[in-house]
């Protein structure tokens, strides 16, 4: 990490529920948000809060100078099958070692990724 591109992670208070095919893949109320640079936030999710039986890992890697390597899982779920919807950092570096054992969902590959402020 360095001053020209700035990561924080913070505990997020809210709920996040990710939805597939109309069915809940991932619900948490221990997200992290990991805000980078000028990019938009992204909410990363505990394992053990995701469906886990809906996922399946993929041959795909690739590796951020910030964060490490990154391995990538496809989603199943209500009769939508979307490949590489998922990653996570199974050893990030320690700038940002608080996202080891999350999920992270690109929000195109998704029904949604709700938030509620309740």
């Amino acid at each position: 990490m360095s001053d020209d591109h700035p990561i924080t992670v913070t505990p997020n208070p809210h709920r996040i529920r990710v939805v597939l095919g109309g069915v809940i893949v991932a619900e948490t109320t221990r997200a992290l948000t990991l805000r980078e640079a000028g990019l938009p936030p992204v909410q990363y999710i505990p394992r053990e809060d995701a469906e886990w039986d809906l996922f399946a890992p993929s041959t795909r890697r690739t590796r951020c100078p910030h964060k490490g390597e990154a391995s990538y899982y496809g989603l199943t779920a209500g009769g939508v099958e979307r490949a590489d919807a998922v990653w996570s950092y199974e050893d990030p570096l320690p700038q940002v070692a608080a996202i080891r054992g999350h999920l992270a969902f690109y929000p195109n590959k998704v029904d949604a990724i709700e938030e509620f402020k309740d």
